[in-house]
Parts: C-alpha cells; sequence; structure tokens
C-alpha cells in the first residue's frame, strides 16, 4: 500500500476517534458532574485509544483536542474552580492566565504520546491494553492536579473552600477515588474496543 493511501486512512482513523471525542465534548456523556466543583471525564478514552490503536501522532491529536475542549468548555460553562483550566475566565480575586493553557493541554497531550509509547512496549498485547489505559489514566490525573497544585495552590484552596494546609491531602484523595474510577473505566472500555478495532485497522493500513 503506497504512503498516500496510508496517510488517507490514519487520517479517516483520526477524524473518527475527534468525531466521537467531540460528541462526547457536546453531550452530558463527556462530563459527568459529582457535586458542586468536581466533574469525571470521559474524554480521556478516545486520547488512550488513538495511542494505542494508531500511534504517538493520533494520540497527541487526540489529547490536543481534549485540552483545546476542556479550555472552550471551562470558558462557556464555568464553575468555581474553571480558571485553573482557561485563561479567560475569572473568580473573583482569582484569574486564569497562560498557566492556565499549560494544566488544560499539556497533561491531555502527553496522555495520548504515553499511551502510545507505553502499549507498544508490552510483548503480552492483552496485558498491555488494560495497564496502559489504567496507568495512563492514573499518570494523566497526577499530571493535572498536580500542576494545579504547583501553580495555582492557594487560589483553587480558597476557590473550592479547602484549608491549604489540607489542599494536598485533597487532592491526593482525588487521585484515589475519582482518579481510580476513571481508571478503571479507560481499562475496560478501551480494552473492549481495541479487540474491536485492531483487527480491522491492522488489516485496512
Amino acid at each position: 500500500m503506497n504512503d498516500s493511501r496510508k496517510k488517507l486512512r490514519f487520517m479517516i482513523w483520526v477524524t473518527m476517534l475527534c468525531s466521537i471525542q467531540i460528541t462526547l465534548m457536546l453531550t452530558p456523556l463527556g462530563f459527568v458532574t459529582v457535586g458542586p466543583l468536581l466533574r469525571i471525564t470521559t474524554l480521556h478514552i478516545p486520547v488512550i485509544l488513538a495511542g494505542v490503536l494508531l500511534g504517538t501522532k493520533a494520540g497527541a491529536i487526540l489529547g490536543l483536542l481534549f485540552g483545546l475542549g476542556s479550555v472552550i468548555t471551562n470558558t462557556l460553562t464555568p464553575g468555581p474552580i474553571s480558571f485553573v483550566f482557561t485563561p479567560f475566565y475569572s473568580l473573583g480575586e482569582y484569574h486564569g492566565n497562560v498557566l492556565s493553557l499549560v494544566i488544560a493541554i499539556v497533561p491531555r497531550v502527553l496522555l495520548g504520546v504515553l499511551s502510545a509509547q507505553i502499549y507498544r512496549r508490552f510483548t503480552n498485547k492483552k496485558i498491555g491494553i488494560f495497564t496502559t489505559a489504567v496507568c495512563c489514566t492514573l499518570i494523566h490525573s497526577i499530571m493535572v492536579l498536580g500542576l494545579i497544585y504547583l501553580f495555582f495552590g492557594p487560589a483553587y484552596a480558597s476557590a473550592a473552600n479547602i484549608e491549604s494546609t489540607r489542599l494536598l491531602r485533597a487532592l491526593l484523595a482525588t487521585v484515589f477515588t475519582n482518579g481510580l474510577l476513571e481508571a478503571a473505566l479507560a481499562g475496560v472500555v478501551v480494552t473492549g474496543l481495541t479487540k474491536v478495532l485492531e483487527p480491522i485497522i491492522k488489516k485496512v493500513m
């Protein structure tokens, strides 16, 4: 198969995954609100799937879309802590800035890149799919929350009504509750979809 045809089919698959991600972004399936402050997302799943099925470039593209979607969502439908994800929203004295874009975009792009790089290192692909999805989801959660703590710690604590001395504990609790749930969901969904889609992609590309 010539290179131009392979590139075309690659772009078709990337476009399909982007369409799924945009659909999630625009419907309640993409962001599930838990309490007044926290949103659990399913948008990490297409990013991991792209990295596993199509490689580093596809994972980065889906991750970028995920990040831009986070910026747009937190700008148009902001919550109390949206300033940490968008420079276009302020809450009283707390303002988003360029570091908000770093938090919203960089971990999401790295999520796609790491998904591709980690998965390719497994010789046992059955174990590799689930392990990659779980590990990358947790790494993503730690990156996002870690950058929030680093860049906006005091402001985030105040907006979330958390004592600044307890902020780190609260963020770690989020990783071990919501983060684990997102990781388990990603492991199950990505494993199931990869088993179905990977043979098809290998056949046509």
